[in-house]
Formats: structure tokens, sequence, C-alpha cells
């Protein structure tokens, strides 16, 4: 059982990371085994997030007076929060990834920046490529005019070479 400043560094604790994060996911991770947990927390760790499981009471009053207030009001039954400290799209993809696998592992909502959203809006954001996936397509649009010119230029030299011999 906690004490009352357990209960408060925890609180505590939680308000920090929605301080910090750019968006937070509400899921479950209660009912699975304890290796699929971890392997869970390590995918969404390595895309730079954060999973806690605590009591929703506790949730609840970390939110209050947060972005997170309307997502953790009368919360029912297990739930566990993943905070998305850079890339949200990634945590969500992890979190509906893990799903896809457990059936007892759901997305439940979310808040992104300052807007909270329902199941739908957190799946259309965990189906968005990764930020390196959207970089590496920006970058191919910059440079197909450039690589056009360079054939193009290319086979115009081997017109003048051919018209030469």
């Amino acid at each position: 059982m906690l004490n009352r400043t357990k209960k408060n560094e925890l609180v505590n604790g939680i308000k920090g990371d929605i301080d910090k994060a750019n968006a937070v996911f509400l899921t479950n991770l209660v009912g699975i085994q304890a290796n699929d947990a971890v392997a869970i927390r390590k995918k969404v760790r390595d895309v730079g997030g954060k999973i806690i499981v605590t009591r929703n009471t506790l949730f609840e009053l970390a939110g209050k007076e947060t972005k997170c207030a309307d997502l953790f009001k009368g919360l029912k039954g297990p739930s566990a929060v993943a905070f998305a400290f850079d890339d949200a799209a990634a945590v969500a993809k992890a979190l509906k990834e893990s799903g896809k696998e457990l059936e007892l592992v759901s997305l439940k909502g979310g808040v992104l920046g300052d807007k909270a959203l329902n199941v739908q809006e957190v799946n259309a954001l965990a189906d968005l490529p990764s930020r390196d996936e959207m970089l590496g397509t920006l970058l191919a649009t910059f440079m197909a005019p450039v690589s056009a010119l360079a054939r193009v230029l290319h086979a115009v030299g081997e017109k003048k070479a051919e018209t030469a011999e």
C-alpha cells in the first residue's frame, strides 16, 4: 500500500510527464503476461515514450488542471498512460501494433498538444508514416526536379556524342 508521500511523488511525476509530453495516450496493459508488458514498454521507450500503470484515482489527481483533465476524469477499469516525448505518431503506432499482437491491449483515447483525441483519431495518428519516412518522402520530392534535370542533361550529352561521331 502506498503512503501519502509516495502517492504525492507519483502524482507530481505524472504531472511532470504530462507537461513534457507532446502527446498522451490512454491504454491498458493489465491482463497481459509480464514478458509482453516489458516488450511493449521497450517498444514505446525506443520511440521516445514512456508508459505508466497506476491507480485511476492517481491519474485523475495528476490530470487536474492539465491538458489531460478530461481524459483522466472518471476512469473505470485497468488503465495505463503512454507519454510521447518525441514522435507522437511513433508511440501511437507502437501501441496499435501491440494491440494487434495482443487482444487485451487497446487504445482508449489521447491528447495531442492541447487537443483531445478519440479512439478513431488516435488510430489515424498511428497509421501515419514515421517521422523518418515523412522526411525521406519530402527529400525525394525536393530532389525530383534536380534528378530530372540531371537525366535530361545526361541524355543531351549522349545525343551530342552520338551526332559528333
